[in-house]
This record gives C-alpha cells, structure tokens and sequence, in this order.
C-alpha cells in the first residue's frame, strides 16, 4: 500500500494543511518582494523623469541660443584651440 492510501483522512488533512502553509509563506514573501521592486521601480522611474526634463530644458536653451546666433557653433568650437585660431584666420582671408 502506497503511504497516502495508510494515512486516512487525518493524515492527509495534516499533510495539506502543511503544504498550504508552505505556499502562504511563498506567497507572503513574493509579495513583499514585489512590493521592493516596485518601489525601486518608482524611484528610478522619477530620476528617468527627472533627467529626462533636465535634458529637454538644456536642448530648449541650445536651440534659443542656436537661433539667436546661428555661427556660435562655429564660435565655441574655434576659440578652443590654437590650431582653430589658424584654420579662422585661413579662413577669414579666404573671405576678405
């Protein structure tokens, strides 16, 4: 005879309720280690926003400061460096 068939219903009962309290206790614990994931998921999902609103501000600065001076690209860029300086005024010859 196989071991449930042995038990009776008494045995078996004991050994459902353990399994079932087994479970609970999984379950209990999935639970809370949901709801540590989904608060760190909140948290990165505000610094994204955050970053995400400091970049979009940035970019409207440079495209104001890009429309107000269409050549300050030109300008930040060649008065960096010396060899700039030689390349600016090559190329203000060129255009004189």
């Amino acid at each position: 005879m196989s071991n449930r068939k042995s038990l009776g219903f008494k045995g078996r009962h004991v050994i459902m309720e353990k399994q079932n309290a087994e479970l609970y206790m999984e379950n209990c614990q999935m639970i809370r280690e949901n709801e540590r994931l989904r608060k760190a998921a909140e948290q990165l999902n505000q610094e994204n926003q955050a970053l995400l609103a400091e970049l979009k501000q940035k970019q409207r600065i440079l495209e104001a400061i890009m429309h107000q001076k269409p050549d300050a690209q030109l300008k930040i860029g060649s008065s960096s460096s010396t060899g700039n300086k030689k390349c600016n005024k090559n190329h203000s010859q060129k255009h004189n």
